[in-house]
């Protein structure tokens, strides 16, 4: 457990303590004692809002009920300097600042593993993300979604969950059929040959390059196949190339997956019959107009839903139920899809069926990652000058690097709308976030370097009851937080949390080093303040690490 969590669980345990005290509630009573850190200074450091909690239990107005839970509050004792009350009734906790000289040792004997928890206490975590079609290039906006669901993943793990990353692999379907018929084209041009391009086909520079290499390969070969026989050929080589060239620019952009998931296998394993069956079998399903529906609106969709066309074919939402559903069968205590913005009316009609199929739909989450707006000196960027389409990952990459891409990506709540400057991305100044943090750690290895320079032994003893000016108490309870800022990333699935850490820990180190001498005459401060940024400097390389971000030593 983190220092920060021990001090927030004994107030918690004081707060239910007082209310208890003055009868406001019995103890079954007492609701969720929820605490938060107050973004002004002067608000205190924990701040609750349980005196509006209780003013329906306790029958009087919120402001008169903190007042009685203040009363009742020894402040003798414990780890409280001082409560005060705030506005219609918030009740705000400055502590005493004893807990915080435990914070560096802590920080220091962890190292590389503080920040890391049991809050997920090893729940099965699944997340599907980029999961784009495999018949072109990953842009944008897949790129966000690439950066979140990573980034998500490894809030995760440091949070003590079991995570899995999948991609699902739309391998199925009309749009294989015209990957297939548009590959076959290309291969008949680079052959000089008649060719035909299919109206819906996949016209992209990479289909070219493909039909290039079959030429290359197999010369006219593989016209003597049967047409079927050729075209499924041309389906197969054309899907593990765009595979291929997916897998290679996510693995550019620090991005991994657990499982590669065929939604192909989902036809040949019977699977898609299978749901279709389980839906049936409970009641969920209907046949009007020669179509098979999903009673979707028994679950709060505007509207059923089409599972089996006129035709016999299935809508997408089809495959998508049982994929669903084998993941459940896999074990996972919940699964989290991180889907495009145009997915948004999506989601309702998939929680329907995942709570059709007999699942509990808290067990089910989707982050909707939106748009990114790519401006360069205040113009917006639409097209890439490069290839004269939209701007691809790995062209991003190439002009600011993976770094600035990852971080900035992460900056904003997925969401909300992105911005992205690329002269502020490319900028080696304070200006830029992500050079800004990774300056801070850069700084502090030039301290630490100059230090032993001089002499200092950088594990010697030091006392933390030196580190008490308001620099080093802003940066010692930033350093007690990040845990539970990770944990509370994790619960809420808001890894910007994570990124907003690591910039304010920056600001408070360059604060700090404005204000205060690290090396200075008085050596035993030295000694102090030398732990002091050599715990910032371990908490700021774990923060980008979330991030999959470097920490350099010199910049």
């Amino acid at each position: 457990m983190s220092i920060l969590n021990e001090v927030e669980l004994n107030l918690e345990k004081t707060i239910k303590e007082a209310v208890i005290k003055s009868s406001l509630a019995g103890e079954e009573e007492v609701p969720e004692i929820t605490l938060e850190s107050p973004k002004i200074k002067s608000h205190g450091d924990f701040a609750t809002n349980i005196a509006m909690k209780l003013a329906k239990i306790a029958k009087m107005p919120p402001r008169k009920i903190a007042e009685t839970i203040v009363q009742h509050i020894n402040q003798e004792t414990g780890s409280i300097e001082k409560v005060e009350i705030a506005g219609p009734g918030f009740i705000n906790f400055f502590m005493k600042d004893t807990f915080l000289e435990n914070v560096v040792e802590a920080v220091l004997t962890s190292g590389s593993n503080y920040g890391k928890s049991n809050s997920g206490a090893g729940e099965r975590i699944q997340v599907e993300f980029v999961s784009v079609n495999p018949t072109g290039d990953l842009h944008l906006g897949h790129a966000r979604g690439a950066a979140f669901g990573d980034i998500l993943c490894n809030v995760y793990e440091t949070a003590g969950y079991e995570v899995e990353r999948e991609y699902y692999i739309n391998d199925a379907g009309n749009q294989m059929n015209q990957l297939a018929l548009s590959v076959e084209a290309r291969y008949l041009e680079a052959l000089n040959k008649p060719s035909n391009m299919p109206e819906d086909g996949y016209k992209g520079e990479d289909i070219i390059e493909v039909g290039k290499e079959l030429a290359e390969k197999y010369s006219a070969e593989l016209l003597e196949k049967p047409d079927a026989e050729r075209l499924k050929f041309f389906r197969e080589y054309g899907l593990e190339y765009e595979i291929e060239k997916i897998k290679t620019d996510l693995e550019a952009f620090g991005v991994h997956f657990d499982h590669w998931f065929s939604e192909q296998s989902l036809y040949d394993s019977g699977k898609i019959t299978t749901s279709l069956n389980k839906l049936k079998e409970a009641g969920y399903t209907y046949e009007s107009d020669g179509a098979t529906w999903l009673r979707s609106t028994d679950f709060g969709d505007d509207k059923d839903r089409v599972l089996i066309k006129q035709d016999g074919t299935y809508t997408y939402l089809t495959p998508d139920i049982a994929y669903h559903q084998n993941k459940f069968e896999r074990g996972f205590d919940k699964v989290i899809n991180v889907w495009g913005a145009d997915h948004h009316g999506y989601v309702s009609r998939m929680s329907a069926a995942i709570q059709a199929l007999g699942y509990p739909v808290e067990k089910f989450s989707v982050n909707i990652i939106q748009m990114v707006n790519l401006f360069e000196e205040g113009e917006r960027i639409r097209m890439s000058k490069r290839t004269g389409k939209a701007v691809a990952l790995r062209e991003l990459m190439d002009e600011v690097g993976v770094d600035a891409v990852r971080y900035f990506f992460s900056m904003r709540s997925n969401d909300s709308q992105l911005d992205f400057d690329l002269a502020l991305a490319r900028s080696e100044s304070n200006e830029n976030p992500v050079f800004y943090v990774q300056y801070a750690h850069a700084r502090i290895a030039t301290i630490l370097a100059n230090a032993k320079a001089a002499g200092y032994e950088l594990e010697a003893s030091y006392d933390p009851k030196l580190l008490v000016s308001e620099k080093e108490l802003d940066l010692l309870k930033q350093l007690a937080a990040f845990p539970v800022v990770v944990a509370d990333a994790a619960k809420l699935e808001t890894p910007h949390r994570v990124t907003q850490y690591v910039y304010d820990l920056a600001a408070m180190l360059h604060s700090f080093y404005n204000a205060e001498k690290v090396l200075s005459d008085d050596k035993a401060l030295t000694q102090s303040r030398l732990a002091l940024v050599q715990a910032v400097k371990i908490t700021l390389a774990n923060g980008l690490k979330i991030l999959g971000v470097s920490a350099p030593e010199q910049m």
